[in-house]
């Protein structure tokens, strides 16, 4: 509808004042609910062109769009503002179009298309996935799938962070303390087995290190210097350093038992990432990418972007850039976190034409992205200039922070199980399910639960730090996930009871019917669909999708509450009242999918 009304305001233009304007000359507004209209052209761009006060130039469009354009049943002009009534045939034939298309507000990605590709979950495989990684996946999921359906490929990555100091602490622990426990053997995912034994090598490491600070505090140290040389001198990390020498010496021994124990985390990982509904085309490992990263460095180095100090590690100057120096490869020849990112790229863009790049990865690392940027393009990466960090932030639940190596991390699993829980219990309370068989509880709890979570998470600017709060997610009221499912639930429920009387889901002859303002409010809502995906692609919000699906929801629920639908007065209104509602639910449908959300058929 916006579409045609600017083209007629063009023609308009051109027809009264003789010139040519740009598209994004005509700006469009949904008319303000104190004003009558349903869209407002601003008229004040075309001053210098009618040499007219607003007043008159906006009546003077009017009357020509109201005489030129079928769709313009009438107009108001308030100062510069000239309101237009789009007349009710209009809005039947934008209904129609709307029902015509299943992909409603998407676009097909053509050989020419952009490809995006977009990163995120990043686990360390030290330990299971925990509330802070949910919000990262979720928003990668999303932003992946809002992505595409703006026409772009999109090609969804993840770098499991899989070796290091951090990794050999687990290793050694489970040496020392597992006797040779499995998850088989211990009935646990094998990224909770895994993650015990990170936090038992903490527990015994601080327990070393709280004896030699006593012992070097004997000895006449100060408490603080103590405790500094008992975290480098303790046996433990001792140990685990030396395991990670042997690992970067290919020891066949170390790197039988790492990959033995990824594998069992791999296997954790895979588990809650299909209960979180999330998967990914390529997954890259950092032992891999890291040798790939200090080729690059040497490289860097050879062409005089970087140089050596006299202890042999090797830095970037980004002081002309206004930031700081930067550490690439240490004295000893290891990497960075900074190499291993310059490595992932050199492989991605090697196995794949990347036109953007979308990094979903938390705010901590604003500065390192900034860096990366930087680095890349003087690499000859095309898109490290304009790469994307996609940055996120903190997520909390109500009793305070998350503290992985304390073992008190809010764990995903855990948390997805509970919102299952609760979502079937409040099913069950309210008598809800009371005509599903057990397996349909059940699942249409997992759909409500995993809803209910992810829409909560994904409502919020990214940009934000956010309290998680589960009770508050579950509701079946205000703006949260079940309220929306519901609904959609409702209409479907409707459309079912339609058929059972006969009725064909038709949108009547524009001509047959005449519509209210609630229809017509509740048509224009749907017709912003597409602006709400194509903003959402270009802010990269996952949370703009969130909002519009809220407020399309709450205006059918507004709407239902006014009218009845298969009660209509006339057979034409019943039919277009199913028609509207049966589009309110598949936009419903279309919206929740870009943010990874089912949505259930009965609830």
């Amino acid at each position: 509808m916006e579409k045609l009304i600017q083209t007629a305001a063009m023609a308009a233009v051109k027809a009264l004042y003789g010139q040519e304007v740009p598209e994004k000359m005509v700006q469009l507004q949904k008319t303000r609910a104190e004003f009558e209209g349903n869209l407002t052209l601003v008229v004040f761009p075309f001053l210098k062109m009618s040499k007219k006060s607003p007043e008159e130039t906006a009546k003077e469009i009017g009357e020509w769009l109201q005489e030129n354009c079928g769709a313009i049943s009438k107009y108001n002009v308030v100062k510069g503002f000239l309101n237009l009534c789009i007349g009710s045939g209009a809005w039947v034939e934008m209904l129609k179009t709307i029902d015509d298309d299943p992909h409603y507000g998407e676009k097909t990605a053509t050989e020419d298309s952009p490809l995006v590709m977009i990163e995120y979950s990043s686990p360390n495989t030290n330990k299971p996935l925990h509330l802070g990684h949910v919000r990262n996946n979720l928003l990668g999921w999303s932003l992946a799938q809002i992505m595409q359906a703006n026409g772009n490929k999109v090609v969804k990555t993840n770098i499991v962070n899989d070796r290091g100091i951090h990794i050999c602490k687990s290793m050694l622990a489970w040496l020392k303390w597992g006797n040779g426990e499995t998850p088989e053997s211990s009935g646990k995912k094998g990224d909770h087995l895994i993650g015990d034994y990170y936090v038992a090598f903490d527990k015994h490491y601080k327990a070393e290190c709280d004896e030699l600070a006593k012992q070097y505090v004997a000895e006449g140290m100060t408490d603080d210097a103590a405790k500094e040389k008992a975290k480098n001198e303790a046996p433990l990390i001792k140990e685990a350093h030396e395991m990670l020498v042997k690992w970067e010496q290919n020891d066949p021994e170390v790197r039988g038992l790492w990959r033995k124990m990824n594998e069992w985390v791999y296997a954790g990982f895979d588990e809650t990432y299909k209960a979180l509904g999330v998967s990914f085309d390529k997954i890259y490992y950092e032992s891999d990418t890291y040798l790939e990263g200090k080729e690059k460095v040497e490289e860097g180095l050879q062409k005089g972007f970087f140089y050596r100090r006299d202890d042999n590690s090797v830095w970037a100057d980004l002081t002309k850039e206004g930031l700081d120096e930067k550490l690439l490869l240490r004295s000893d020849g290891t990497s960075v976190y900074m190499t291993q990112d310059i490595g992932t790229a050199k492989l991605r863009f090697q196995d794949y034409p990347i036109d953007k790049m979308i990094y979903v990865v938390g705010n901590e690392q604003n500065y390192h992205f900034q860096v990366l940027s930087i680095l890349l393009d003087k690499l000859g990466f095309k898109w490290g200039k304009d790469l994307v960090h996609f940055s996120y932030g903190m997520v909390e639940l109500p009793n305070g922070k998350m503290k992985s190596r304390e073992g008190t991390v809010v764990d995903a699993d855990d948390l997805i199980a509970a919102m299952i829980s609760d979502a079937r219990q409040v099913s069950d309370e309210a008598g809800k399910n009371n005509d599903m068989t057990e397996d349909e509880k059940q699942e249409t709890a997992r759909i409500v639960g995993m809803g209910a979570l992810k829409y909560f998470i994904l409502k919020v600017d990214a940009r934000k730090n956010m309290l998680f709060n589960p009770e508050e997610s579950i509701d079946f009221n205000g703006n949260t996930g079940p309220f929306i499912q519901y609904t959609y639930a409702r209409i479907r429920s409707i459309i079912r009871r339609a058929a059972e009387q006969g009725l064909q889901l038709t949108v009547p002859a524009a001509d047959a019917v005449e519509l209210n303002e609630k229809e017509i409010s509740l048509i224009q809502k749907i017709a912003e669909y597409p602006a709400a995906v194509a903003q959402a692609g270009k802010d990269y919000s996952p949370s703009g999708i969130a909002n519009y699906c809220y407020e399309l929801t709450k205006a059918f629920n507004q709407f239902y509450h006014d009218y009845s639908v298969l009660s209509a007065d006339t057979p034409e209104q019943k039919l277009l009242r199913l028609a509207i509602s049966a589009n309110v639910a598949k936009t419903i449908k279309n919206g929740m999918a870009l943010l990874g959300i089912e949505v259930p058929e009965r609830m």
